[in-house]
């Protein structure tokens, strides 16, 4: 009789299909959702788990920057090892983190320990994502068919649609469970992406064994000593927080020597700066994330105190915003149409921008309700164009790491946009604030506009273009 343990092993040794192999859309999927869910469920949890430690919001918002900390170094850096050894490896790894992290938060004796399964969970949830990147890679390489649109549109939409319902499931959770549930959680999850992942991810990496150098070490050290350093300054930008700029920039000459004299870089600077399409897609994806975030917790602040409404009215204002972001995301996916979404999505944004300047302590609600679904429209828009564009330009041996250094550049956007909230609503979420926060966000707009219409390679990316 055959057992368990040899009918997983037929079926994981059975032959892919000719086309895109359709088992590894749900870990993929999956994988890449543990992310986005850990960082909207703490929204709604960090005044229960306040009033659990006796602890200030000062003190409980570090619940909310170890996770982006740990993700925006993460990212890149495991994204490396994904590209050195393999997508399953990380991936198991990475998510077997996440149940480890979702156990320690829901035992955790302190707000400390907390902070530190918070910091593991960011760590564990950047392995997916990558993974998903190099997977749909070698998948395009293996069966000759390199149309991906569908399933890089497949990761976008359910990132964004988590996003939108994770602070609805972390409240019934919490109204559940308490707010250790929201950790809980995590462990059926990782188990769900452990066994798929062991089913149907491959044990090689692509059709063949990469060669496998050392491990950049020192490289790693620097770059995470860089990036910590510039979020953090950025994180509460004062002048008394000098130091962190300079020693930022200090770990970055030291990153870059290093890079450049080693023969197996972490990061191989050399080509990234003779890619220039790829850097100006970093711009872009700063850019753009830095208005996407700005709006994001700008206007929800705006709404509670410069408009007065309640917290939950704020949220359902918000509703049009995540649903015309994930509608435009669904219909313009199948096609690629990078230098058109990013054109479309700019010229929109400025427009939500202006949208800002009408607004005031007694506007209409079906006019806030208008200026969120505008502003959804880019958010449906440019992120998933760069995640296209990033595909085609990434050379295919890095394709994993170069998509984790564009989750970094995101989280660069997020917390220049905290930093411009805090600049712009210094004495209160005010609608002169307001207005000023809207000239900045379409001065980034206009920038993100013009990087699009001066990118000559955008009309080059073609489902068969391949970059250095």
């Amino acid at each position: 009789m055959t057992s368990h343990a040899e009918r997983t092993a037929a079926r994981t040794r059975r032959p892919a299909p000719p086309g895109f192999d359709r088992r590894l859309i749900a870990p993929m999927i999956l994988g890449s959702i543990l992310n986005p869910i850990n960082s909207s469920m703490i929204a709604v949890a960090l005044v229960p788990i306040g009033l659990a430690f006796g602890a200030p919001p000062a003190e409980t918002a570090w619940l909310v920057t170890a996770l982006y900390l740990a993700t925006a170094v993460g990212q890149p850096v495991i994204g490396r090892l994904v590209d050195m050894y393999g997508p399953r490896l990380l991936y198991l790894a990475g998510t077997a983190l996440v149940g480890a992290a979702g156990l320690m938060g829901a035992l955790a004796p302190s707000l400390g320990v907390l902070v530190a399964a918070r910091v593991l969970l960011g760590l564990g949830t950047s392995a997916a994502y990558p993974a998903s990147m190099q997977l749909t890679r070698s998948e395009a390489e293996r069966t000759g068919q390199d149309s991906p649109a569908r399933v890089l549109t497949a990761l976008s939409v359910a990132n964004q649609t988590v996003a939108v319902v994770g602070p609805a499931l972390g409240g019934f959770l919490i109204g559940v469970g308490g707010w250790r549930a929201i950790f809980t959680v995590n462990v059926p999850l990782s188990a769900a992406c452990l066994v798929l992942g062991t089913l149907w991810l491959p044990r090689r990496h692509g059709d063949h064994e990469r060669a496998r150098r050392s491990v950049d070490l020192p490289g790693m050290a620097l770059f995470s000593a860089m990036l910590l350093a510039l979020m953090v300054f950025l994180m509460s930008p004062r002048l008394a927080h000098w130091w962190l700029p300079v020693g930022a920039a200090v770990a970055a000459a030291g990153f870059a020597l290093r890079e450049l004299r080693t023969a197996g870089p972490f990061i191989d600077l050399r080509v990234l700066g003779g890619n220039v399409p790829l850097l100006a897609t970093y711009l872009r994806q700063f850019l753009g994330y830095t208005t996407s975030y700005s709006f994001m917790y700008g206007f929800t602040q705006w709404l509670e105190q410069g408009r007065g409404l309640h917290a939950a009215d704020a949220g359902l204002v918000l509703l049009p915003l995540s649903l015309s972001a994930l509608t435009v995301s669904w219909f313009t996916g199948r096609r690629e149409a990078v230098r058109a979404k990013l054109l479309v999505g700019g010229a929109v944004q400025i427009l939500a921008c202006a949208g800002l300047l009408l607004l005031h302590s007694g506007s209409p609600v079906w006019l806030l309700l208008a200026v969120g679904a505008v502003m959804g429209v880019p958010q449906g828009l440019i992120g998933l164009a760069n995640q296209n564009a990033l595909y085609r330009q990434a050379a295919p041996e890095r394709i994993a790491s170069a998509a984790g250094l564009l989750r970094t550049f995101m989280y660069l956007g997020a917390l220049g946009a905290s930093a411009a909230n805090a600049a712009f609503f210094a004495h209160g979420a005010d609608t002169a604030g307001l207005h000023e926060l809207a000239l900045f966000m379409a001065a980034g707009s206009v920038l993100l506009l013009l990087a699009g219409l001066l990118d000559r390679s955008l009309p080059t990316l073609t489902p068969t273009s391949r970059k250095a």
